[in-house]
C-alpha cells in the first residue's frame, strides 16, 4: 500500500509510520517539525526503508496538495497534523485553530478532488465531550467515577466542545463525519483517550503520563494540577496501532462512523495512582506538589470501547502497570532525548 501519515514525526504518527513500513508498506511521512521531539522522531524513522520525508504544514493548501500530486494517490490518509494541547489553544486559539480545523479542512478536500478513492482516519479527542457537567461523579477510594457510567462514555453523547481546542478538534470531527456522507469518502473518526507510550515527548499541559515519567527519571518535582484524583482510562501505543489497522482492514464496516478510543474502564489511572505506580517502579519516594486545577479538565473521563470491540474485535492487551514499565524504560534508556 501506499500510505500518507500527516504529522508523521509526531507520537502516535511516528509510532504508526514505523509499523505501516516494518509490514513493507510504502509510507509518506508528511510533517512541519515543529513539534518538540519530531526532529528526534524524524530522525528514528529516516533508518526505515520505504520511508519518504516530505517537509510541509498542514495549514497550507498547496503544501497537501503537492504531497498527493506528487507522491499519490493513496490506499490510506492517516490525519495526526494537529496542535494537541488544550492550554496553548487557550493562549493561542487562531493558530490552534488553523492548525486543527483548517489543516483537516485541507487534507480532506485533497482528498475529494485528488484521491477520492482513499480511506483516511482521523485521529479527534474525547475533549468534543466537554466537560459533561450533568453527569454525577462520586468519589470513591480516593479517585472520581462516574455514578452510573459503568462502562464509560459512549458515542451516542451530545457533543458540547470546550476550549478552543475541543472547538477545532470539534470541528474537525464532524467535517470528516460528513465528508463521509455527502461526498462519499472512506472517513474512520477515532475520538481518543490517553494515550501514551514510546516515542512521546510529553510536556506539563500535554501528554500527562510520558510528562511523569520524564519527570521522574530527570529527578525533577511533579506538579499535580488540581487534586489527584482525576481519573482518565489510558491505552498503551501497541494496543492504538492494533486499532488503526484493524479500522483499516476493516474499512466498509468502519466508513462514515465513529469510534470512541481508549483502555476503556478496566484501564484506568488516577493521577495518585500514576504517581504510586511510578515509585513502585523506580524504589524511591517522588517529590511533588499542587497546583491549581486547569481550566476544562474533566475529573473523569472514560471511554466506552464496546463499538471499537464489536466492529473490530479489538480490545487492549497492555495494562496500566506493563505500560508504564514499557514507558518508563524507555524514558530511562534514552535520557539523552530529553536533555
Amino acid at each position: 500500500m501506499n500510505i500518507l501519515v500527516t504529522g508523521g514525526a509526531g507520537f502516535i504518527g511516528a509510532n504508526c509510520a514505523k509499523s505501516f513500513a516494518a509490514k513493507g508498506h510504502r509510507v509518506v511521512v508528511f510533517d512541519d517539525l515543529s513539534r518538540k521531539g519530531s526532529e528526534e522522531n524524524m530522525k528514528w524513522l529516516s533508518e526505515t526503508r520505504a520511508m519518504e520525508f516530505v517537509r510541509g504544514d498542514v495549514r497550507q493548501q498547496t503544501d497537501i496538495a503537492n504531497v498527493f500530486l506528487q507522491k499519490g494517490p493513496f490506499d490510506l490518509v492517516l490525519h495526526f497534523a494537529a496542535q494537541v494541547a488544550v492550554t496553548t489553544s487557550v493562549m493561542n486559539p487562531r493558530d490552534d485553530f488553523e492548525r486543527n480545523a483548517m489543516g483537516a479542512f485541507n487534507v480532506l478536500e485533497a482528498i475529494r478532488l485528488l484521491s477520492p478513492a482513499t480511506a483516511i482516519i482521523y485521529s479527534s479527542t474525547n475533549k468534543v465531550y466537554g466537560g459533561m457537567e450533568d453527569v454525577k461523579i462520586v468519589e470513591r477510594n480516593g479517585r472520581y467515577e462516574y455514578a452510573n457510567l459503568p462502562r464509560g462514555v459512549d458515542e451516542s453523547r451530545n457533543l458540547d466542545f470546550h476550549s478552543p481546542y475541543g472547538c477545532s478538534k470539534g470541528s474537525a470531527d464532524q467535517y470528516f463525519r460528513d465528508y463521509a456522507r455527502i461526498y462519499g469518502l472512506k472517513t474512520v473518526v477515532l475520538r481518543q483517550s490517553c494515550i501514551y507510550g514510546y516515542r512521546q515527548f510529553g510536556v506539563e499541559d500535554q501528554g500527562w503520563i510520558a510528562w511523569f515519567c520524564i519527570a521522574v527519571a530527570q529527578g525533577r518535582q511533579i506538579t499535580i494540577y488540581g487534586d489527584g484524583k482525576q481519573v482518565r482510562d489510558v491505552l498503551f501505543i501497541d494496543d492504538l496501532m492494533r486499532l488503526y489497522e484493524a479500522a483499516f482492514e476493516n474499512i466498509d464496516k468502519a466508513a462514515g462512523r465513529v469510534f470512541n478510543v481508549g483502555g476503556g474502564p478496566d484501564n484506568t489511572l488516577s493521577l495518585h495512582e500514576l504517581v504510586a505506580l511510578l515509585e513502585n517502579i523506580c524504589g524511591r519516594k517522588i517529590p511533588h506538589r499542587y497546583g491549581d486545577w486547569r481550566r476544562g479538565d474533566q475529573r473523569v473521563f472514560v471511554a466506552d470501547i464496546s463499538l471499537a470491540k464489536r466492529t473490530f474485535g479489538w480490545k487492549p492487551l497492555v495494562t496500566p502497570r506493563i505500560g508504564v514499565e514499557k514507558l518508563f524504560a524507555w524514558v530511562n534508556s534514552n535520557r539523552e532525548l530529553f536533555d
